[in-house]
């Protein structure tokens, strides 16, 4: 079952934890069951149209799923999926 590295502003939806697994043939799918078993995820990682979020970056196999296939990214068993919210700053 593939991994989810949760940050820790999103920890509060998994009760602490930095990690869970959930089912999911891609990267929608695991959205979809990390929303049922977790709620709240979901209008965090997707906008109202059902596209991630901006500012949240999602990798798999430590790749940025905007360069892979976004939301129908394949999903194995073994992989490691990791939400990252975008940090943004100025200079001064």
């Amino acid at each position: 079952m593939p991994t989810v590295r949760v940050p820790t502003p999103l920890r509060k939806l998994t009760d602490g934890r930095p990690e869970v697994t959930v089912d999911g043939a891609d990267l929608r799918e695991v959205v979809t069951n990390l929303e049922a078993a977790h709620p709240g995820f979901g209008e965090r990682l997707l906008d109202q149209d059902g596209r991630l979020r901006r500012f949240v970056n999602v990798f798999v196999r430590d790749e940025d799923v905007r360069f892979q296939a976004g939301l129908d990214t394949a999903i194995d068993e073994d992989d490691t999926v990791s939400i990252v919210p975008a940090v943004a700053g100025g200079a001064a």
